[in-house]
């Protein structure tokens, strides 16, 4: 079972874990998130098979399927290789929403992102606000989302020396992707802003902002 593809869709390749999951691979976040499109759905019917699937975990370029120890795994990695035959790269691209997020770019590597990317701090700002933005998968704390498919101008190195406390709201670039810190905590991003949108909130259905497949979209605010 391990190391099987689809021949056409998105490739997969199985990697058990324990007793009850599947670590799916694929090429890229755009496979992630086609294949996530075609099995969400079938998670949430709960027939046959599907009824014993917990969760789907996505990741920059693998999908966790969680299960139960009663699941039986060669059953669900037909249903998943199945369903990647069917999975279109295009719906990745396809919004499941779009939160606009409002941000004061007053960060203090503003200045360091633009000598990097030998932009300007108001061309850094354009770059960021002008291209929309994607959530690929979830990350280190409750809320945060790394986004991806923005200016490839704006890909930078995280800091070389982490900083001990980031604030809350925080709105960083590293690597490739963009991201907002949701809850104070320590972080390598490069920050260039910050914004007051609550991003994790237990009491909201669900509490999570931003779930993969989100289309983000960043505005300027003043100060």
């Amino acid at each position: 079972m391990p190391g099987q593809t689809s021949a056409s869709g998105v490739p997969v390749r199985f990697l058990p874990m324990g007793e009850a999951a599947w670590l799916v691979e694929t090429d890229d976040i755009d496979a992630v998130l086609a294949l996530d499109a075609v099995l969400a759905p079938l998670a949430e019917a709960g027939e046959g098979v599907w009824a014993e699937v917990d969760d789907l975990v996505p990741a920059a370029r693998t999908l966790l399927v969680l299960a139960r120890r009663t699941t039986n795994l060669a059953d669900l990695a037909t249903q998943i290789r199945a369903a990647a035959h069917h999975a279109d790269r295009s719906s990745a691209s396809e919004a499941t929403g779009v939160v606009e997020i409002a941000v004061r770019y007053d960060g203090p590597d503003l200045a360091d992102v633009a000598e990097h990317t030998g932009l300007t701090p108001a061309e850094v700002v354009a770059a960021h606000t002008g291209t929309p933005w994607r959530v690929g998968f979830g990350g280190f704390a409750p809320g945060f989302a790394y986004l991806v498919g923005g200016d490839p101008r704006l890909e930078v190195p995280r800091r070389s020396e982490p900083r001990t406390k980031v604030p809350v709201g925080a709105v960083g670039l590293a690597g490739e992707f963009s991201g907002i810190y949701p809850r104070e905590s320590p972080g390598g991003w490069q920050l260039v802003g910050s914004t007051d949108v609550v991003l994790w909130d237990a009491d909201r259905d669900p509490p999570a902002l931003l779930a993969p497949g989100t289309t983000v979209r960043f505005t300027e605010v003043g100060s």
